[in-house]
């Protein structure tokens, strides 16, 4: 099974911590995604936020970067807002970089956690569903290839239009682009991916992930149903998580950064406010955080695996801006981690 990290440049904004610039949270991103490589690991995802508390508002730029300094590893989008986004100007993006990278960037499609991007982009919270809808429609008529002949409500129509460059041909997909869809967990989501025949993620930011198996199963249902190759079938989750040495110091570590994260959270949207208690609990075994050492980390991934036969895992362990020593030590275990999995996942049955 895969496993990766993904970030969106949170920086700690709590009264009295170290601030660092979002420059030097930017290079420092480009460094961990340089050492899960070297580490093993096999994805590095790069998120988007419009918000002074993180650093990445423009990851496509902090993609082209990661991969010009990274030779195997693939590097993606954690999660492209596409509802106020121009599919044909991301679509060139994106395709530049899988040409610069030899087919290693990956596009994840969604209509993100935060709606910041809606007035400084100028797009309607009336029209939420109904954009990412059409957008998505959009990128998948140019990832068809040329010519491109489309049209909707929300941008002017193309008629023979040429997109230039097209992505590397692939041995899996052709000149087509690593595009997936992201999700928190809706059902018409899972189905749409399926559908279409696209790679899905789930986010699993609370409650418990086994729960998850069922939206898992529509996925797997609509991707045979439409008729697509099961060689394409993909499914990830997204986790909040920390690797330490040993399961004490993890717990320790990651609480004040997951608190910060979740208070802030709570306080915008209305929700409890999150407590050492509730942080102990969805830290356990039956929890969305996943933290601890590389061997409880790895079980607990084993064990999930057990309910979704996801084909990836990544790890959000920089959460509120958790300090770089602190960020590539966890890269490091995590690099542990993999090896443990692999080693559990490749044993046979009877071992």
């Amino acid at each position: 099974m895969q496993l990766g990290i993904y970030t969106f440049g949170d920086l700690d904004t709590r009264p009295g911590a170290d601030r660092v610039s979002p420059g030097q949270r930017l290079r420092e991103i480009v460094e961990r995604v340089r050492l899960a490589e070297e580490v093993g690991l096999d994805y590095a995802g790069v998120g988007e936020h419009h918000r002074p508390d993180y650093a990445i508002s423009s990851p496509a730029t902090v993609i082209a970067a990661a991969l010009a300094r990274t030779e195997r590893i693939h590097v993606g989008s954690a999660v492209t807002v596409l509802s106020t986004e121009d599919p044909v100007r991301v679509y060139q993006q994106f395709a530049t970089m899988d040409q610069l990278s030899g087919g290693r960037v990956e596009l994840l499609a969604g209509r993100g956690s935060f709606i910041e991007s809606f007035p400084l982009f100028g797009a309607s919270l009336e029209d939420y569903d109904e954009l990412y809808e059409e957008k998505l429609d959009l990128l998948l008529a140019l990832d068809a290839g040329n010519p491109v002949t489309w049209s909707g409500r929300f941008r002017p129509p193309l008629v023979d239009a040429h997109l230039w460059p097209r992505p590397t041909d692939k041995p899996d997909l052709g000149e087509h682009l690593r595009i997936g869809i992201a999700t928190g967990g809706s059902p018409a989501s899972s189905v749409r991916a399926g559908t279409v025949g696209l790679p899905v993620n789930y986010a699993i930011i609370g409650g418990e992930p086994r729960r998850f198996a069922p939206l898992v199963e529509l996925y797997r249902e609509a991707f045979a149903r439409a008729g697509h190759p099961a060689a394409r079938r993909h499914v990830s989750v997204s986790v909040h998580g920390f690797v330490a040495d040993d399961d004490a110091t993890a717990l320790e570590a990651f609480y004040p950064y997951q608190l910060d994260a979740g208070t802030k959270l709570a306080r915008e949207r209305g929700f409890a406010a999150p407590t050492r208690m509730s942080y102990e609990m969805q830290a356990g075994r039956h929890g969305a955080f996943v933290v601890g050492s590389p061997e409880t980390v790895a079980e607990r991934i084993v064990a999930l695996h057990g309910y979704l036969e996801h084909d990836r895992q990544n790890f959000q362990m920089d959460v509120s801006g958790v300090p770089q020593h602190e960020s590539l030590r966890a890269i490091e275990l995590l690099g542990r981690v993999k090896e443990l999995i692999d080693a559990e996942l490749d044993a046979p049955a009877s071992a």
